[in-house]
């Protein structure tokens, strides 16, 4: 009876880890996209995902099938990149206040290269735009979702998703041509 109950559990533990790799193999890719276009970072894509799929990965009971567990995480890829954004806002903050309330503040070498850092044009363009913007332009063009899944995913209604969409384009385009 021992031998059944460990064979049992090693498969269970072979099948929960199959459906584990083919969740991460599936889904890691679109929102690997959807982090790194909402935060503009690779190694913070990187983390987001990770972070999100450790979420997953942690829950007492599995979503039932790929298409939820899609838009769950997306949801938690959406909060945890906007909860960086919130961070990187304050860290942001703060340091403006240290270089201004520093003596010995000028333009430095460092300061120089940071800012010449090369950036595509439309990413730094996608992040100039206001969260809630860029977040549904970043689900529609990197994510492939339709309007209706984005409105799941952001839970707003399926036309404050087209408008959305609709200005973010119009800004991004503005950004671009360099009017803003």
């Amino acid at each position: 009876m021992e031998k059944g109950v460990t064979s049992t559990r090693g498969s269970l533990f072979n099948m929960l880890h199959a459906d584990a790799a083919q969740v991460y193999e599936s889904l890691y890719p679109i929102l690997f996209r959807v982090a790194y276009r909402i935060c503009g970072s690779r190694s913070k894509a990187e983390d987001i995902c990770q972070e999100a799929f450790i979420k997953y990965f942690e829950r007492e009971e599995p979503l039932p099938d790929l298409e939820q567990t899609k838009y769950w995480l997306i949801r938690v890829i959406r909060n945890l990149a906007l909860n960086h954004e919130k961070k990187k806002s304050r860290e942001s903050k703060a340091y403006q206040r240290f270089a201004r309330n520093s003596r010995q503040y000028a333009e430095s070498g460092e300061s120089q290269v940071l800012h010449e850092e090369a950036r595509s044009l439309v990413q730094e363009a996608l992040n100039r735009l206001p969260y809630n913007l860029r977040s549904v332009l970043v689900l529609k063009e990197y994510a492939d979702l339709g309007y209706r899944e984005i409105a799941r995913v952001l839970g707003i209604s399926e036309g404050n998703v087209k408008i959305r969409v609709f200005r973010a384009r119009e800004r991004l385009a503005q950004l671009l041509e360099g009017e803003v």
